[in-house]
């Protein structure tokens, strides 16, 4: 296999993997920090 397309199929492989890691981590956290930022708070959840 010629090693150019090995290092393109490990970065895109990587990226794909850090983006997911990224979203599925990112989600709940933003819901938490909003539902404990009006309860605490009072704040609107569309802020």
């Amino acid at each position: 296999m010629n090693i150019g397309l090995l290092i393109l199929m490990i970065i895109g492989g990587a990226a794909g993997i850090f983006s997911t890691l990224y979203i599925l981590i990112s989600l709940p956290v933003t819901i938490i920090q909003k539902i404990y930022r009006k309860a605490r708070f009072g704040t609107s959840l569309f802020n």
